[in-house]
């Protein structure tokens, strides 16, 4: 059964409350030291940017309306493809600056 757009952004909601979720009193050092701390917020990224990539191929005037669209896919892929390229530092600062209200 195809998805619609409403089903992927519930997924992308509920992966950024499972973020904040993971993150609780999480310090920089922790999230640095925990590898399945790192390994769930990357996971939770990477569905984001793919519900993102899958909203752009069925309804283009969302897509562009969600601010930095384009470069959250692009993190996406750096996280699947090319992950020893990640910075654990800038990965913990982005969900402090852009995602946790």
């Amino acid at each position: 059964m195809a998805r619609d757009t409403s089903a992927y952004l519930q997924d992308i909601f509920d992966a950024c409350i499972a973020i904040e979720d993971v993150l609780v009193d999480v310090t920089l050092d922790d999230y640095r030291r925990y590898s399945s701390i790192r390994s769930s917020v990357e996971h939770k990224f990477i569905i984001i940017g793919e519900a993102l990539r899958r909203i752009s191929a069925l309804d283009e005037p969302l897509f562009l309306f969600i601010s930095n669209s384009r470069a959250i896919i692009h993190f996406r892929n750096l996280l699947a493809h090319d992950y020893g390229a990640v910075d654990d530092d800038s990965v913990f600062g982005l969900v402090h600056s852009d995602l946790i209200v």
